[in-house]
């Protein structure tokens, strides 16, 4: 395929039966500062090889979705930052047919891994549902994206920027199960629970796996999302970070800034008025949903020689 392309360690590992993990790139480009982001990355890269998983890292290199970036690729995300598309799905017909480089979101990654075969995909947190999105309309194509495509993402919960309950309820409206790993508190990204409940709590990889399987072989269109609260001794005070990301917010409001460009602004300035805390928390959360996605990867691969 002209605009599509999977490096062969990834087609080596999807024929053979062995995990695969999918990885997001706009935490490389839009997510984190430059080096941290490729730091992170490439260590990402080296857990899942470690869980006995092939890592995928999506995105849009000169053109071409590329699911499996090389060593080198992820530098030049990482070097280039906020200068590289952000691509959603709607993104991707312009981004391709220019021959552009792109980090694709969520969404963008999901729909890869639909064209790849992926089952799992581990990021940080999901997009979703802005603060005052009941009158803007600022709500995420993540969302929708996993209504409709058969894949499963493994994150922290929708990032702490966002209205969670709004969130939680539009995925409740497009049927997208919210699992708890070992929860029932829906996590709140920087803090392990937001006070806002999850559909379900299920306490092993393989009750996942079965939960997958089960929801594939009952034809039911869509993903599923999986929250894994960030460790403990990574988790910030809630008050604190609420308190940093309602500064935040109000700066966006002042300066007009909204729609793709929010998000990482937000991101961006909480962790300058967080002294860097917030960004050390994001990478161990995503260390940890990185850990949790093999796992279950590994668990699918066990089921379907079992079948």
């Amino acid at each position: 395929m002209k605009y599509f392309e999977i490096a062969r360690d990834v087609q080596n590992a999807l024929r053979s039966n062995v995990p695969v993990v999918a990885l997001e790139s706009t935490i490389i480009s839009h997510g984190m500062p430059y080096p941290q982001n490729v730091q992170t990355a490439l260590e990402v890269e080296n857990i899942v090889r470690q869980k006995g998983c092939v890592p995928a890292t999506v995105a849009v290199i000169e053109g071409v979705l590329t699911v499996g970036c090389s060593r080198e690729q992820i530098e030049l995300l990482g070097k280039t930052g906020t200068a590289v598309a952000k691509v959603s799905r709607r993104d991707l017909p312009i981004v391709t047919a220019l021959r552009q480089n792109g980090a694709t979101t969520v969404a963008g990654t999901m729909y890869a891994c639909k064209l790849a075969g992926i089952d799992v995909f581990a990021t940080g947190g999901i997009g979703g549902a802005h603060r005052n999105s009941e009158k803007t309309m600022d709500i995420s194509a993540d969302l929708d994206e996993l209504a409709r495509t058969n894949v499963t993402v493994v994150c922290a919960g929708a990032k702490s920027i966002l209205d969670i309950g709004l969130t939680l309820e539009c995925l409740e409206t497009r049927g997208v199960p919210v699992v708890g790993y070992k929860t029932d508190d829906m996590p709140a990204f920087y803090t392990q629970k937001s006070g806002y409940k999850t559909d379900c709590k299920l306490d092993s990889a393989r009750d996942v796996a079965l939960a997958i399987t089960a929801r594939k072989q009952l034809c039911l269109e869509g993903g599923m999302l999986v929250v894994n609260p960030i460790p403990e001794e990574y988790s910030l005070d809630r008050d604190y970070i609420d308190e940093n990301i309602d500064k935040a917010v109000a700066e966006a409001d002042r300066l007009g800034i909204g729609g793709k460009q929010l998000t990482p602004f937000l991101l961006d300035k909480i962790q300058k008025l967080t002294e860097g805390k917030s960004l050390a928390a994001n990478i161990q959360l995503v260390y940890n949903n990185v850990r949790l996605a093999c796992e279950i990867a590994a668990q699918l691969c066990v089921l379907r020689k079992e079948q």
